[in-house]
């Protein structure tokens, strides 16, 4: 195998090219802050029950449309509840979402990918051609009729965005496949009488790994923004429960009357998060790219 090759041997120690991958992406320094945000959400997500001032279904009419003060950093809605704790446990919603819904999807895709395009024939028209009738749905209209079937809720939600995204993944990987299948190694271990699962597991995951993990990245800023549209068209999570799309639903009918940041701290939180996750996969691109990695680690910056 020649140097340009990005495919590996499955014999190459992958805790030296995993180190020498993580040293690449923090030294892109946009890769490297999207990493940061990102663990902060996760930490104040997580954390939220000791982070927020008040609990999230803590109403008070009294103090209803305040703005931000030290009170309030975020101000208050409509009910007089806190948005920053509202925007804090709605870090939660939308997190979970986008991780259980994208490892729903990565699971799913990843063994549809390996199966069509390792096997090939009538499995691999059979399969894709059943992913490319869900692929040529827009992702939300797809979303919305899912949601639509098994009525709103939180679970429904997750598992609607898990099926839209589920072509996605499915794609990436047979197309890998059918590149790492006819390596020399795969057919060496083939003609000693390696099993195919064998040869899955030893030879073309790991070498499939790469465009998975990039994706992964990518397609948790897609599935949050698609929990934010299916909330805010209210059909995705449902109240009580806080989702940044469903403040945004509740803050469009008090714009008018100056609430300005009812609306602007969930929209930032949706912005920022997608812009981290979007940071961190086109570093993990450029760090999972033996030549693009070797660039970034001569310069040390993007």
């Amino acid at each position: 195998m020649s140097d340009d090759e990005e495919l590996q041997a499955p014999d190459e120690p992958a805790e030296a090219r995993w180190k020498e991958t993580l040293s690449a992406l923090f030294a892109n320094r946009l890769a490297a802050a999207g990493v940061v945000v990102l663990t902060l959400l996760i930490l104040s997500a997580l954390l939220a029950d000791v982070v927020a001032p008040y609990a999230f279904t803590d109403d008070d009419l009294t103090r209803r449309l305040q703005p931000p003060s030290g009170a309030h950093w975020f101000g208050t809605d409509e009910l007089g509840r806190d948005v920053f704790s509202r925007v804090l446990f709605g870090a939660r919603v939308s997190l979970q979402v986008g991780a259980v819904a994208v490892g729903f999807s990565l699971v799913l895709g990843t063994l549809i990918g390996l199966v069509s395009g390792y096997r090939g024939g009538w499995t691999d028209i059979v399969l894709m051609r059943a992913m490319d009738v869900l692929f040529s749905f827009p992702v939300v209209l797809l979303a919305i009729a899912i949601v639509a079937v098994l009525s709103p809720s939180l679970t429904n939600t997750m598992i609607a965005i898990g099926v839209v995204f589920t072509p996605i993944f499915a794609r990436v990987v047979r197309g890998s496949v059918l590149s790492v299948r006819e390596e020399v190694f795969v057919r060496a271990s083939r003609s000693l009488g390696a099993s195919d699962w064998r040869i899955i597991s030893r030879h073309v995951l790991p070498n499939v790994a790469a465009p998975v993990i990039v994706q992964t990245s990518l397609s948790l800023a897609f599935a949050i923004l698609t929990e934010a549209a299916l909330s805010y068209l209210g059909i995705g999570v449902q109240p009580p429960r806080p989702a940044w799309g469903l403040m945004l639903l509740d803050a469009q009918g008090f714009i008018a009357t100056g609430a300005w940041w009812m609306s602007i701290f969930p929209g930032l939180a949706i912005f920022i998060t997608v812009a981290s996750l979007n940071l961190v996969g086109d570093g993990l691109r450029d760090a999972l790219d033996p030549k693009q990695r070797s660039i970034i680690q001569s310069r040390g910056v993007t």
